[in-house]
């Protein structure tokens, strides 16, 4: 139970910053509300009349954001990995290698099927 001592002492430092921020905001914060202040802001550009249910966007936004957190997280791997390189030794060559084929064959998949294609 004395290792999760340091963890549970960053967690409650953590809650306890976040409700200071928010409680030292909302009372320092200003009071005085306008019209102007209540708008959203849209740059000075005038808003576009939006379809009911808020219109349609393309899939390839959000396969392109899966994309980006599929390598995002390989390289989280990585990074620990070559630190301790030397550590680890043929062992840990064998598993980051296997990783890397693993990811590897998932991005020539994504090749093939044109999902890197922005159009």
């Amino acid at each position: 139970m004395n290792s999760y001592v340091p963890i549970l002492v960053l967690a409650l430092l953590a809650v306890g910053f976040a409700v200071f921020s928010v409680v030292l905001g909302t009372l320092t914060g200003p009071k005085r509300w306008n019209r102007a202040k209540l708008q959203a802001y849209e740059s000075g550009i005038e808003p576009t009349p939006q379809p009911p249910g808020g219109g349609r966007f393309p899939v390839k936004y959000y396969l392109t954001a899966m994309l980006f957190i599929l390598f995002d997280i390989e390289i989280v791997f990585l990074y620990p990995w070559a630190v301790t390189f030397q550590k680890l030794g043929a062992f840990g060559l064998v598993e980051m290698v296997t990783f890397v084929v693993t990811v590897l064959i998932a991005y020539a998949y994504v090749w093939r099927r044109g999902g890197l294609e922005w159009d």
